[in-house]
C-alpha cells in the first residue's frame, strides 16, 4: 500500500494525505516498512522484498539512494556481501543457501538522514534473481500515485512534524476496491477495511467520478433487504470496521463515466475525531469486478452496486 503529500487547508487543521492502494498486497512490491519520516530526522529505511522473480530466488538487491538522503549507512546482512559505490548500494548473496527464496520475505536496511524540506524521496531498487530480474523504478510523472504501475519505486514521504503527527492518526486502509460499472450504469459501491488508532468517525466522501457519494448501510428488516444513507460511521479505537458488499459501504451515485476494471478511482474520505477536528484522506482505489482475495467466480456479496 503507497502515501502522498500533506498540506494545511483550513484553520481546523485538515490534513490532506493521498494513498496508493493496489489491489494486491503491498508486500508484493519492494516497499518501505515505514513510508513516512520527519523533516531533518535520522531514518532507518527498511526495504521489504515480498517475492522473487516468477518463482526464482533473489540473489542480489541494488538500491539507488535518492538525492537528499544523506549520511547513508547500509546495514550488513548475514550471508550477503555488501558493496557501496557512490549513491548505489548492493547486497549480493554469498552463495545459493543465502539467497532469498521466492516465497520468503526479506529485509534490507539503510540508515541515513532525510532532508530538512518536506517532499517525496523515491528509492529505486533492482532485484536480481537466479533467473530474471525486476527493476522497481517506476515513478509517476506527476503527483505520487503509483496506482496501475507494475514495478513502482519505493516511496518515502518526508513531512513536517505537525503533518506527520496528523498522518499517523489517520485510519489504516486495507483491501480497498471499487466495483466496475458499465456505460449507462448510475451507481456502484466502494469497499475497504478501516482501522483507526484513536476513536473517530467517517463523516464524508467525495469523488470526481460521481455526482453523489455517501456512506450506506444495507441490512435486513424482516424479509426485506433495505439500504439507507448514514451521516457518520463510527470507527472505534483499534478495531477494524469493514465496508463490504451487503453491509456498510460507500455508495457512488450519478456516475459521470464508466468504471472499467483495471482503472482507479480517486476518493476523498473525511474523518472527525473526538475533539471535532477534521482530517481528509485521499485515496486512489483500484476498480475491479470483485474484491481482493475473492476466488474467481466466487460470491461477491448480495448487491450489485
Amino acid at each position: 500500500c503507497s502515501i502522498r503529500h500533506m498540506k494545511m487547508v483550513t484553520r481546523s487543521s485538515i490534513a490532506l494525505v493521498a494513498l496508493t492502494l493496489p489491489a494486491t498486497a503491498v508486500l508484493a512490491h519492494v516497499s518501505l516498512q515505514e513510508p513516512r519520516a520527519e523533516t531533518g530526522s535520522t531514518y532507518r529505511a527498511v526495504l521489504r522484498v515480498g517475492h522473487g522473480c516468477d518463482g526464482s530466488a533473489t540473489r542480489a538487491l541494488t538500491v539507488q539512494v535518492p538525492a537528499g538522503f544523506a549520511a547513508v549507512k547500509p546495514a550488513p546482512k548475514p550471508g550477503w556481501d555488501l558493496a557501496v559505490k557512490g549513491p548505489v548500494v548492493t547486497w549480493t548473496a554469498s552463495g545459493k543457501p543465502a539467497m532469498l527464496p521466492d516465497g520468503m520475505r526479506g529485509e534490507f536496511v539503510l540508515g541515513g538522514t532525510v532532508p530538512a524540506a518536506a517532499g517525496p524521496l523515491w528509492f529505486k531498487v533492482l532485484q536480481v534473481c537466479e533467473q530474471g530480474s525486476i527493476d522497481w523504478s517506476q515513478v509517476p510523472s506527476q503527483g505520487l500515485s503509483t496506482a496501475g504501475m507494475k514495478s513502482p519505486a519505493a516511496l518515502l514521504e518526508v513531512m513536517a512534524p505537525r503533518d506527520l503527527a496528523q498522518a499517523r492518526l489517520l485510519p489504516k486502509v486495507e483491501g480497498a476496491w471499487v466495483r466496475s460499472a458499465v456505460p449507462g450504469q448510475q451507481g456502484t459501491g466502494a469497499f475497504m477495511k478501516l482501522t483507526a488508532k484513536e476513536a473517530m468517525q467517517l463523516v464524508g466522501i467525495a469523488t470526481p467520478v460521481a455526482g453523489t457519494a455517501e456512506v450506506h448501510e444495507m441490512k435486513m428488516e424482516g424479509d426485506i433487504m433495505k439500504m439507507r444513507a448514514v451521516d457518520k460511521l463510527d470507527l472505534p479505537a483499534g478495531r477494524s470496521v469493514e465496508l463490504r458488499p451487503g453491509g456498510y459501504h460507500l455508495m457512488l451515485q450519478d456516475l459521470k463515466q464508466p468504471l472499467a476494471a483495471g482503472g482507479t478511482v480517486p476518493l476523498t474520505l473525511t474523518f472527525r475525531d473526538a475533539k471535532g477536528a477534521q482530517s481528509k484522506l485521499e485515496l486512489n482505489v483500484p476498480v475491479a469486478t470483485q474484491g481482493p482475495g475473492t476466488p474467481a467466480g466466487g460470491p461477491t456479496g448480495g448487491h450489485k452496486h
